[in-house]
This record gives structure tokens, C-alpha cells and sequence, in this order.
């Protein structure tokens, strides 16, 4: 009898137990989909996170997970050593490191139309074709070309035809908007100059062009009048292709979206060009112009031009240091109400570490200066900070701290009226005085 029990009971179990092993299996199964799918998710969340620029809160994430965490980490000494990333210069940081360009010391002509009106033509501009309004961009106001992105304007000055230096500096921003299915096929803004007393500005005799086109492609070219007056150099320069030609895109120091700065000078004869501190044009020879002005020729929407500044050549730092005591300077800039220097303040910024090594017993007291816009609750302390922000950018090129001295003077000593722009311009500054 009991054998008779013993051998049911363990046909009973062996069915139970193949019943069993099918109901784990699919449990099993169960458990492993919902697993990957609670990884998936967590995985999702985590990239989500990421892309939104999300960071966890330590204070969410206790409890069973961390004691998960704790579980499957590693025991102290078998964590691999992590040593920290080497700090990445920003590549326009490194070409503004690099750049042979030299801003000029006595500004004659400086517009940021800050005190425009939205929707009104911009009164330190004539215009000589088309239509130009001053308009907002990017956080900005703008010069722009609105009858269809054509016009022409000319900075208005006193002596219309003829009022140029024989060196000079030519600076001014361009945002650089990526082309819509709205817009037509190219972005084109022309730096156009005119032979002294020459008022035939439909006929440039130098210009350089620039354009960006509706495949995300760039260039410059350039025919710029020789010394006798009757032939020209010419050239063109591809800066950078679509994202289909992207060993081109890699090196074009153009950036779309963003704000582009470009800078010109002209030393008598020798005419250079730059876009973001690489230098993109050098000609040795060209004849002195008179006078420049803008020309948008495109059917594009234009994105706007801003912070124009035109600027006699720039004196060596020793000269000036040596004839007034101290350097004055408009190079240094930062962006507006802030104490955030702009890539392009590195050339100056060099210029004087490079004096400060070859002179070993210089020191200076850094002032940062400005208009009479604004409170002096809001200028003096922003004043203060923009100097020490000097200091902190020449300590960075291995200047010894004690050798400057960081001082705010606020709108407190003008050197110029402040009922002008130019006069607001020049009050803007930042001056290194030889203690």
C-alpha cells in the first residue's frame, strides 16, 4: 500500500514539476522583457535628461537604487583611477591667440544701435539704395537690409567722398542665420571702398564679398584696386561646405547661427582681411580709398550687421606707454552689460603680456571705464569687475598678479562728451596706467 502511495505520489510530482518548470519559464521570460524594458526606460530618461541639460537630484535617487548602486559597484581599490579631462581651448579662442590682426587706436566712427529705433532708418547711416531699417537679431538691434535684402548705405560723415586715414581698421558683426525654405539662395554683404573724391558707388573700385548659400556652403572674394588705380587682385576663398562636404566644414572658420566677426585693415598700401580671427585675405599692394559702405545684393532675408567700428591704425603699446604713461585702448570689449570678455579682446590681451614679458619691471593699475549710459549703481560695480576680469585674462598668460592692480572708475572721468556717440564711444575703455 504505501509503495502503491509513494509511486502516485511521485507521478504527481514529476507532472507537477514539469508544470512548474513551464510556469517559471514564463516567469522567467516575464521577469527578463520587464527588466530590459525598466533598463530601456531608465536609458531613455537618462538621454532625455542629458539633451535637456537635466542633472540628477541626489536627494531622488535614495534608497533601493542606491543600495543597488552600492551593491554592484566595485570595492574601493578595484575602481580604476580617473583622471580628469585636459581643459579644451575653444577653437575661436585660439584663432583670436593666433590672429596678426591689429585693432585701431583712435576710433572715428562706432555704431551699435543701441539707441535705435525698432522699424526706423538708423541716423549715423545715408543710404544710397534700397531700403534699411534697424531691426533685432539674436538679441541685438540691427542694421539691416529689409526691400527684399538689397540697399546700399554709407556711414555718414562729414566729408562724404574722402574721409578715410591712410591706416585704418574696419570691424562689425554678422549673425549668420541658417538659410530657410523662406529665404532664396544666398546671404551676400559687399564691404565696398571708393577712390578719394570718386562718388560713383555703383561702380566700387575695391570690394570684398561675402556669401553664405542655401547648402550651408561659404566664400569670400575680393578685387581690390592696385596702386595705379587701373587694374585689381582679385581672389576667392571657399570657407567651409555643406554637412555633405564636412572635411571642408571642419576647417571654415564661418559659423552659422551664431555671430561672425569680421575685421579689415588697411597700412598704406597692404589690405588684410579676417572672419573670427583667421586671417582669409592678404594683399601687399592697393590703393588708398577715400571711403567704404555696405552692400547687400541678394534676395535673402538679411540677418543684420552690428557693433560697426572704423578706427584709425593702431601705435606700438611701447610708444604710447612711453609718450602718455599709459595705453588706451578700444580692443578690449565685452558683451553688453557684462563682464564676459569677447574672443576678439585676446589680441590686445596679448599684446600687452607680450610688453609686459619683454619689460619685466612694468606694473599697472587695469581701469575699465565707461559712458554715461546707465546708473553709477550699475556701472561702477560692472566697471570693477571687467578690470579684474582683465587681470584674471593676463594671469592666464603667465603675468604675475601683483604686477596689476584692478580698478573700476565707472562714467567718472570721461575723456571725451558723452552727448555724442563717438564721444561715448571713446569713454568706453580700458586704460593700463604704469604704476
Amino acid at each position: 500500500m504505501k509503495k502503491t502511495v509513494l509511486f502516485i505520489t511521485a507521478l504527481l510530482l514529476m507532472g507537477s514539476t514539469a508544470g512548474a518548470q513551464g510556469l517559471l519559464g514564463r516567469l522567467g521570460e516575464r521577469a527578463k522583457n520587464a527588466v530590459e524594458e525598466n533598463i530601456g526606460n531608465k536609458v531613455e530618461q537618462g538621454v532625455n535628461d542629458i539633451l535637456n541639460g537635466k542633472k540628477k537630484d541626489k536627494k531622488n535617487n535614495k534608497g533601493k537604487e542606491e543600495e543597488q548602486a552600492a551593491e554592484a559597484a566595485p570595492a574601493p581599490e578595484e575602481q580604476p583611477a580617473v583622471s580628469k579631462p585636459a581643459p579644451v581651448t575653444p577653437p575661436v579662442a585660439t584663432a583670436y591667440a593666433k590672429t596678426d590682426f591689429v585693432p585701431g587706436d583712435e576710433i572715428f566712427f562706432d555704431d551699435d544701435f543701441a539707441n535705435e529705433q525698432l522699424g526706423e532708418f538708423p541716423l549715423r547711416w545715408e543710404l544710397l539704395d534700397g531700403y534699411v531699417e534697424t531691426a533685432s537679431v539674436a538679441g541685438r538691434k540691427v542694421l539691416a537690409f529689409t526691400d527684399n535684402g538689397i540697399g546700399q548705405v554709407l556711414p555718414n560723415m562729414k566729408e562724404k567722398w574722402a574721409w578715410l586715414p591712410e591706416d585704418f581698421t574696419v570691424e562689425y558683426d554678422l549673425f549668420i542665420a541658417p538659410l530657410t525654405d523662406e529665404d532664396a539662395s544666398t546671404l551676400s554683404l559687399r564691404l565696398c571702398f571708393g577712390a578719394p573724391g570718386q562718388s560713383d558707388y555703383y561702380n566700387a573700385d575695391s570690394e570684398v564679398t561675402f556669401q553664405y548659400r542655401e547648402d550651408g556652403s561659404s566664400s569670400i572674394s575680393w578685387s581690390l584696386t592696385k596702386p595705379d588705380g587701373n587694374n585689381h587682385i582679385k581672389g576667392n576663398k571657399a570657407l567651409g561646405l555643406s554637412d555633405n562636404y564636412t572635411d571642408y566644414a571642419a576647417d571654415s572658420p564661418v559659423k552659422p547661427g551664431e555671430w561672425n566677426h569680421f575685421a579689415f585693415s588697411f597700412n598704406k598700401r597692404a589690405f588684410k582681411g579676417y572672419i573670427n580671427g583667421v586671417r582669409i585675405i592678404n594683399v601687399p599692394a592697393m590703393q588708398a580709398p577715400g571711403y567704404l559702405f555696405f552692400l547687400s545684393g541678394s534676395p535673402y532675408r538679411f540677418s543684420g550687421i552690428s557693433n560697426v567700428r572704423i578706427a584709425k591704425g593702431a601705435v606700438p603699446l611701447y610708444d604710447r606707454l612711453m609718450t602718455d604713461g599709459k595705453i588706451i585702448t578700444y580692443a578690449i570689449t565685452f558683451e553688453t552689460g557684462k563682464a564676459d570678455l569677447k574672443p576678439e579682446s585676446m589680441v590686445e590681451i596679448l599684446r600687452v603680456a607680450k610688453l609686459m614679458k619683454e619689460n619685466p619691471g612694468l606694473e599697472f593699475e587695469v581701469q575699465g571705464h565707461c559712458d554715461s549710459t546707465g546708473s553709477d549703481k550699475v556701472n561702477d560695480p560692472l566697471s570693477q569687475k571687467r578690470a579684474e576680469a582683465i587681470v584674471a585674462a593676463l594671469v592666464e598668460q603667465d603675468i604675475a598678479e601683483t604686477r596689476l592692480t584692478p580698478v573700476g572708475k565707472g562714467s567718472h572721468v570721461p575723456i571725451a562728451p558723452n552727448s555724442t556717440e563717438e564721444g561715448r564711444a571713446k569713454n568706453r575703455r580700458v586704460e593700463f596706467v604704469k604704476k
